[in-house]
């Protein structure tokens, strides 16, 4: 569909405003909101939150034979999943770290092996349900000093040795066979990961689940979430919910919702600032040129900048951080400066979108998923690997509420730390 470029000095009053003008907005048609819950209503499971997590749970929770009410405080994949960098990775935030000093080897090795379901979990659903998303394979690790080649190179040795990872790595000349810019020491590139339009992705999830009978109200904040003998009931502004089950997946938008939801969990996750900019439609050669093979592009440093082609050959490239709640100044052109300084022959390109928002990470950065008694799940802490991972988050969700938490144990028995500070 067309796009009408932005104004990007009108886009800096808020985050919230950023992610309504994001490129992935401006590249959809969203239908009529669905209408907010009105009144009593009864689930079998009842899912907090319309993001990726939420989406795929009620999903695999209805193709179980369940049924699901889905509450979404705002529009679905109005947070992290409709404005994220479309980066589908194999792996942890974490590394594997966490799992191997936590879980021992063998348990280290399944969570690495679920990472990889959770990669062709998102092809499977693509392929099933239709969902035109743009979805392209090719992954492209990048580094930017001596010092960070070294590290770069050493943790895809470890992961191909340990975990059997294939990658091509490059060094010195040879990375400019992967990435036409100056800047990089060394380069290695797998085919296991990708990239896709994310809002596109997940407003077809929210078309599956619903085609599966999932209700699905928009605009409804749980005020209020409480277990009771039999199961939980939810209080909105305008109506209850009662079910056997309940599945929290706000993540960082549990705030849109209410201080009644959980307020346990919420110490363990961090809401963190991060930003994109779309540049003008680039030529295709150009693009070539740039990024080989269209890979998804993302460097090792402790501030990442990540970057990849959308299909309508823009440079959709993200970085920056901010560990408070107000945009960064100048935040435009900071981050066409940190785009440049990557690719110089871009410096004349015009910037036709930016937007941010948060995203939730965890004290160790490994994922936070778990039960609250006996009636009510949550799934948070994706710490920027939750393209992929919400998908499998959701499917394990349903097999433990179905019976069968071998899988979601895996996670469950990590650890978390709650951040200093309080909020």
């Amino acid at each position: 569909m067309p796009i009408a470029p932005l104004s990007v000095p009108s886009l800096l009053r808020s985050d919230t405003q950023l992610n309504r003008h994001s490129y992935y907005e401006a590249s959809v048609a969203r239908g009529a909101a669905q209408p907010p819950l009105q009144g009593d209503a009864q689930a079998d499971v009842l899912v907090v939150g319309g993001g990726f997590a939420g989406l795929s749970a009620a999903l695999e929770l209805a193709d179980r034979g369940f049924r699901v009410l889905l509450l979404e405080a705002d529009r679905v994949c109005s947070g992290a999943s409709g404005r994220n960098g479309g980066q589908a990775i194999v792996g942890y935030a974490s590394g594997q770290g966490p799992f191997e000093q936590q879980l021992g080897r063998a348990d280290a090795r399944r969570a690495w092996d679920l990472s990889l379901q959770a990669l062709d979990l998102i092809d499977r659903r693509i392929d099933r349900f239709g969902i035109a998303c743009d979805a392209v394979k090719g992954y492209l690790y990048v580094a930017d000093s001596p010092g960070k080649a070294r590290a770069l190179l050493a943790d895809l040795e470890a992961q191909a040795r340990d975990y059997g990872l294939a990658c091509e790595l490059a060094t010195g000349a040879e990375v400019q066979r992967h990435i036409g810019s100056a800047r990089y020491h060394a380069a290695g590139y797998e085919r296991l990961s990708g990239h896709l339009h994310p809002l596109k992705y997940g407003l077809g999830l929210a078309r599956a689940a619903q085609g599966l009978g999932v209700i699905l109200h928009e605009h409804t904040p749980v005020r209020a979430l409480a277990q009771t003998g039999a199961g939980v009931v939810a209080h909105t502004p305008q109506g209850t919910v009662r079910a056997r089950y309940a599945v929290v997946a706000g993540n960082c938008s549990l705030p849109e919702h209410g201080p009644g939801v959980l307020p346990q969990i919420h110490p363990r996750t961090m809401p963190v600032g991060t930003y994109i900019i779309g540049t003008a439609p680039l030529a295709p050669e150009l693009c070539q040129r740039l990024i080989a093979r269209n890979a998804a592009v993302c460097d090792n440093n402790f501030v990442l900048d990540y970057f990849r082609f959308s299909a309508d050959h823009r440079l959709l490239f993200g970085g920056r951080v901010s560990y408070t709640t107000r945009t960064p100044p100048r935040l435009a052109q900071v981050m066409r400066q940190r785009m440049v300084a990557i690719f110089p022959e871009l410096a004349a390109v015009p910037v036709e979108f930016v937007w941010g928002g948060f995203v939730d990470i965890s004290m160790n950065r490994a994922p936070d998923f778990g039960r609250v008694g006996p009636h009510m799940y949550y799934l948070q802490g994706f710490s920027g690997h939750g393209v992929a991972l919400t998908g499998l988050a959701g499917q394990l969700v349903a097999e433990a509420i179905q019976g069968q938490a071998e899988r979601f144990d895996v996670f469950a028995r990590l650890r978390h730390r709650p951040f200093p500070g309080g909020p």
